[in-house]
């Protein structure tokens, strides 16, 4: 196991930032205490102790608020604004890197690139330029010794993992595998030709619809000649944020706000695709990710976090929606077990109740004001709160929706939600029951009838022929009977013990009743003895057990 009593400086820097901030829990495991149940420190406690542990703890922190199912919503909140308070690289640590990155002269790559930088975060920072053949570009840099430091933060956290790990928090969580999951997540992030591919994914998911016109919405192009690691060179898209733009109508006989409904359809349609149907989906479009062109267009970019959902996962997430209109919480209830990666039993019975608990105050609530991503948070917390572990790319749909949710709100505030989900859950069932080839879906169907028509009798013969042999066997398997049985088996030799006590006393009686001899006095008295002290060790096994009632 790693050390954290180890010294260095990074180490020392680390226990002076948590233990000036007063996390008591840590203060203990940290100077060699008994690594007690974890308490959490407050949301804006935790914010800012890990911006004070610098741009690494900053971007776990970041992924962190896509686990809705491991934190609540106060946390969630708290962290998903989180930016490093990081200054911008000099120019000519910049140029460096990017001399390093190209292996020749920068000179014969870039006409110009501006010193002063569009934009600098934990990670990066964007600077525009120019190529040798005109194109302009956006230019994002991996900040210097970045990488370092990760590496070296990453054996902290694995090592502090491990001490909570030791706690029912930890194994219940599985803090190790979390702790994995997410600096590997972090390292990702580093290696600048998994966003660049990731970008190209997507334009090809994006270019073909039939829900939007795919003109409409724009992915910078990668230019991968001189994208490296450490190097991303993509197309420079002029244009604002979307919630930051003036927007016009591209049609003189429509209004603003009606282009502003047509870009709030193109959104969702966009977003929905990705999800439901590519499962290959932008996981973070908050308004600094979506922009709006000179040209009207809308642009997304910063594909660094993507989410991935396998089609079963799609299918079962596509029901789920129907489910949280429906306000069905029998049927949230049976898919949340469907998703479910938890191998303990689960109390049907109260996760249940806490679904008509939490979709009772919907009832009377209009439907246009239904916040569908709020609900998905709800779900992924009840999880949380019944120890369902659920897949983890479940907070990044999560992230998606209620992203992409408030920013339409925001955008336009007129907007219904539902009036823009429903004729895509629509599709999204017909697709699910009849497919994209009717034809192929329709031959599947009658092959499936085939084998159940030519395997049922055959079936059917065998369980009649062991019900007259009288070989049928059923095997069933009770979640509460071994408990069940441990009592009884208790209270039986409680019984028995009893029996054997009262026998004892009776025989002792009658032996020093016609005692004549020395012997039989002794017998007698053994006998008592062992009558006392099994009548005391029965009572105080039953004081032990709480259970005079």
């Amino acid at each position: 196991m790693f050390s954290l009593t180890q010294t260095s400086s990074r180490q020392r820097e680390i226990i002076e930032i948590v233990l000036s901030n007063g996390w008591d829990y840590m203060r203990r495991v940290l100077t060699g205490g008994k690594p007690d149940e974890p308490q959490i420190p407050r949301p804006e406690v935790l914010r800012k102790i890990l911006v004070e542990l610098g741009p690494f703890y900053v971007k776990l922190g970041q992924l962190l608020s896509t686990r809705p199912d491991l934190l609540s919503p106060d946390y969630i909140k708290a962290l998903t604004a989180l930016q490093a308070n990081v200054p911008a690289v000099d120019w000519e640590e910049i140029e460096l890197v990017i001399r390093q990155q190209l292996q020749q002269p920068i000179e014969s790559v870039f006409t110009k690139i501006n010193p002063t930088p569009v934009a600098a975060g934990s990670i990066a920072q964007i600077h525009r330029g120019t190529l040798s053949n005109g194109h302009e570009v956006a230019i994002k840099v991996q900040r210097p010794g970045i990488d370092k430091i990760v590496a070296q933060d990453t054996i902290l956290i694995k090592g502090i993992a491990e001490l909570v790990a030791l706690t029912e928090f930890g194994q219940t969580y599985d803090i190790v595998k979390l702790a994995e999951e997410f600096t590997q997540a972090v390292k990702a992030e580093l290696d600048f030709t998994l966003e660049a591919s990731y970008t190209d994914q997507l334009r090809r998911n994006l270019s073909e619809s039939r829900w939007f016109d795919p003109k409409e919405l724009v992915i910078p192009q990668i230019y991968w000649e001189v994208t490296t690691e450490k190097l991303l060179v993509m197309e420079w898209l002029e244009g604002k944020p979307l919630l930051e733009a003036e927007i016009y109508s591209l049609d003189e006989k429509k209004s603003v706000s009606d282009r502003k409904k047509e870009i709030t359809t193109l959104l969702f349609r966009a977003f929905f695709q990705q999800i439901y149907l590519n499962g290959f989906f932008h996981a973070d479009p908050h308004p600094g990710n979506i922009f709006y062109l000179q040209d009207g267009r809308i642009a997304l970019i910063d594909f660094g976090m993507i989410g991935c959902l396998d089609p079963r996962t799609q299918q079962i997430l596509t029901e789920m929606l129907l489910a949280i209109v429906d306000l069905d919480a029998g049927a949230c209830t049976q898919l949340t077990l469907e998703l479910s990666e938890s191998v303990q039993p689960t109390n049907l019975v109260r996760l249940k109740v806490d679904y008509e608990r939490m979709l009772r105050k919907y009832y009377n609530l209009n439907l246009a004001q239904f916040n569908f991503s709020e609900v998905v948070y709800q779900l992924l917390q009840i999880a949380r709160n019944n120890k369902i572990k659920v897949p983890g790319n479940l907070g990044l749909y999560a992230k998606c929706l209620a992203n992409l949710e408030g920013v339409a709100r925001q955008f336009n505030p007129e907007v219904n939600v539902l009036d823009e989900v429903k004729p895509l859950m629509t599709d999204l069932f017909r697709r699910q029951l009849i497919g994209d080839t009717p034809l192929q879906t329709s031959l599947r169907t009658i092959l499936d009838l085939k084998s159940i028509y030519l395997k049922s009798p055959r079936q059917i013969e065998v369980l009649l022929d062991r019900l007259s042999s009288e070989t049928l066997q059923w095997n069933l398997r009770l979640s509460e009977l071994e408990p069940l049985r441990r009592s009884l088996d208790s209270s039986a030799n409680r019984l028995s013990f009893s029996v054997v006590v009262g026998s004892l006393i009776i025989g002792a009686a009658i032996i020093s009743t016609g005692a004549q001899t020395p012997q039989l006095s002794l017998i007698s008295n053994i006998l008592f003895a062992a009558a006392s002290l099994l009548g005391l060790w029965l009572i105080v096994s039953i004081l032990r057990s709480r259970r005079l009632k």
